[in-house]
């Protein structure tokens, strides 16, 4: 399993610069705000919100250290990733009972990666498509409100950025850079002005008390199920290890890269703009709701002194008969049934503290975010294809994923492939947010399983000291083993409440389980029949020189 780097494989074109923006742009603070503040706002569980995404990152941190470790013993690994640390660090083993087991763990650690890899670009494009659809609302209410409509516009925008991705990072490198400038510079302006809103205004029921009950945990259960949705939020810092095959120097850049886009995007973005957010959100958000349950957000907002529907569907200007009996929704009840919260809060933002210039201020962050989902889903599609290919040039999936384009040196099969894959599940999740929720939490099983299995890697290599000298107790044994435990902690979460939770919440988590399910299952059984037709046993053999079979395997990476 060694690189390809050179002349006939994937070329090293990134510095420490490149590999780190192309891991930022997966983390992408801005985007995630706006995109998943719908899916955290759940009365139930909202108000841990903030502590959530700490907890999200602490796991991400630990598993982020585990990456650095492997990527620095491992600089060789290339496109593998993992799937490269996992049978090395098996295959180092002295003893039979021990690294015979090599290629199964190779295979589900690799395999594993694909329900992340695969699903998480899928979920950018609803994102996507929902934020298009909600731009384009914002000067026809009537634009792209069929399901067709909609499913189209997902295949379209995985298109343009499977075409992108097609001819390679390099390109793509420049783009996340200025997106990144771009969507950070914003971030920080609606963080202020959702801060500033709140002195501006102490005479709203605001959701939090004060500051101190932003940043704290409320219960422990509303902690768990946030959580499993706020790892979304935070993965992707990873993504740098698939690029050690186009990095310069991989050994010095790769562990950095891993480690910096996780701190910046996520210890510095995330903690401030869900502070301010949480900090902001009050009765002053609010919408009204019919029978039906659809939501309707306020245009030009809604006074708090109004608790009559009669009087909020008059006030905002709405047609009366499709909201009898209805009621009005304010703060993260109206956030859970609004498509776009921050967008909504973003134009009460401008209308109070701009000159009434809500509209565009909504514009202009919205066009910020669509950037930085562009540059996250170009980043995630480009890494992910990384995987399959050293998977298909390593024989694990069917070999023509491992082929190479012979002009931009790009895995273009799997590219098509994965662009396709997207469409398909974007088209899903645009159409409500339970389907969104439903491929949400499959990427984040994918996750959780991936991180852990990777934490396990670091945990096995320190054993035989693998890692170098510089390695130490804390890095090589504690921070894997607390990974690892973290990692399937949270995994066992989304069962738990797939199964205790009731209402939506069970449903999505229990199709996202059973999908989850039948996507090993197909791993296993595909590993399983083509052992049998090549003759290769998914176990080495004990006559086999097994650290020869992993430099001679390095080679098709």
């Amino acid at each position: 399993m060694t690189t390809t780097s050179g002349k006939d494989g994937l070329k090293p074109t990134l510095g420490l610069l490149g590999v780190t923006i192309n891991a930022m742009a997966l983390i992408a603070p801005g985007a995630f705000l706006w995109t998943t503040f719908q899916l955290q706002s759940p009365r139930g569980s909202a108000p841990n919100m903030w502590a959530s995404v700490a907890v999200a990152t602490a796991i991400a941190l630990l598993t982020a250290s585990c990456f650095a470790t492997l990527s620095k013993a491992y600089p060789e690994a290339g496109a593998g990733s993992s799937y490269y640390y996992a049978e090395a660090a098996i295959l180092a083993k002295e003893e039979h009972r021990h690294f015979r087991f090599a290629r199964i763990v190779k295979f589900l650690t690799g395999w594993s990666s694909h329900l992340y890899y695969w699903v998480y670009p899928g979920v950018m494009v609803s994102f996507m498509g929902t934020l298009i659809i909600y731009i384009g609302q914002l000067f026809n209410p009537t634009f792209a409100n069929n399901p067709v409509s909609q499913i189209l516009l997902c295949a379209l925008f995985a298109g343009l950025v499977g075409f992108v991705a097609f001819f390679g990072v390099t390109g793509s490198t420049l783009i996340n850079i200025i997106i990144n400038i771009v969507q950070i510079s914003s971030l920080f302006l609606l963080g202020i002005l959702f801060i500033a809103f709140r002195f501006a205004n102490p005479g709203f029921n605001y959701e939090h008390s004060n500051a101190l009950s932003v940043v704290v945990p409320h219960d422990f259960g509303g902690l768990i199920f946030q959580t499993t949705i706020a790892i979304l939020l935070v993965v992707g810092f990873e993504s740098a290890t698939a690029l050690a095959g186009e990095a310069i120097n991989p050994r010095r850049d790769i562990p950095k890269a891993v480690v910096l886009s996780l701190v910046v995007q996520a210890c510095i973005c995330y903690f401030f703009e869900y502070f301010a957010a949480n900090f902001f959100i009050s009765d002053a958000y609010a919408g009204v709701v019919n029978k039906a349950g659809e939501a309707t957000s306020f245009v030009a907002g809604l006074d708090p002194k109004i608790t009559d529907i009669g009087a909020a569907v008059t006030a905002m200007g709405l047609d009366a008969s499709k909201y009898t009996g209805g009621s009005i929704v304010r703060g993260f009840d109206a956030a859970a049934l609004s498509g776009a919260p921050v967008g909504d809060m973003a134009r009460i933002l401008g209308d109070r503290l701009l000159g009434g210039h809500g509209f565009a201020l909504v514009l202009v962050l919205a066009i910020t975010v669509l950037m930085a989902l562009i540059g996250t889903t170009l980043s995630a599609l480009s890494t992910g294809v990384r995987i399959t290919y050293a998977m298909g040039a390593d024989d694990e999936l069917p070999g023509i994923f491992g082929l190479l384009h012979s002009k931009f040196s790009t895995p273009h099969i799997g590219t098509i492939v994965l662009t396709i894959l997207s469409a398909i599940i974007g088209g899903y999740g645009v159409l409500n947010v339970n389907n969104l929720t439903q491929v949400t939490l499959v990427s984040n099983i994918g996750t959780f399983v991936f991180y852990g299995l990777t934490c396990l890697v670091t945990f096995v290599a320190s054993i035989d000291r693998l890692l170098g000298d510089e390695s130490n107790f804390l890095q090589a044994k504690v921070i894997p083993l607390a990974g690892a435990f973290m990692n399937f902690a949270m995994m066992f979460g989304v069962f738990y409440f797939g199964f205790t939770a009731g209402g939506n919440s069970a449903i999505n988590a229990q199709i996202a389980i059973w999908i989850s399910a039948a996507f090993f299952l197909l791993g296993f059984g595909y590993i399983m029949v083509r052992s049998l037709i090549t003759g290769k046993s998914i176990f080495v053999r004990p006559d086999e020189n097994h650290m020869q079979v992993g430099r001679e395997q390095s080679g098709n990476l």
